[in-house]
């Protein structure tokens, strides 16, 4: 813990802090590699490759998150914190937050248009994702 930007987040409820918990960030991470090859299995449809790599980013940015510490309960929070458990640029994690407003879409107004190419990009930023955190869980 101690990244001062996240104990903003908590001071105005965005963030709860917590101890680490190295089970579940472990946990998290090797949800979001199984996920992540769930989205590369070519036999599933288009949408559910993009549902298993959104998911895939979403356990990974959690376990970064939760290895420093903290606990959120909205996804949005969860991959705009990687600018500050990984580093990552606005570019990176915005990214993410496409994907984001994507499955809203599907989930609560069943549209989901969704194109390989997204597919792709998505499950190549989650293997950098996942590369990073697991370089956090080896230290």
């Amino acid at each position: 813990m101690g990244l001062p930007e996240l104990g903003n987040l908590v001071r105005i409820g965005q963030l709860k802090a917590e101890p680490r918990n190295m089970q579940e960030v472990k946990r998290m991470l090797s949800m979001a590699q199984t996920r992540l090859g769930d989205a590369k299995l070519g036999k599933l449809s288009l949408e559910g490759r993009f549902t298993s790599a959104y998911n895939a980013a979403h356990a990974a940015a959690l376990a970064a998150l939760r290895w420093h510490g903290y606990r959120s309960e909205n996804r949005y929070t969860v991959f705009q914190c990687l600018s500050h458990t990984l580093g990552w640029p606005a570019s990176r994690w915005r990214v993410l937050d496409v994907a984001h407003h994507k499955r809203n879409l599907a989930e609560y107004e069943g549209y989901l248009e969704v194109e390989e190419s997204t597919v792709a990009e998505l499950c190549a930023l989650v293997h950098g994702l996942i590369e990073e955190v697991q370089a956090l869980v080896d230290q």
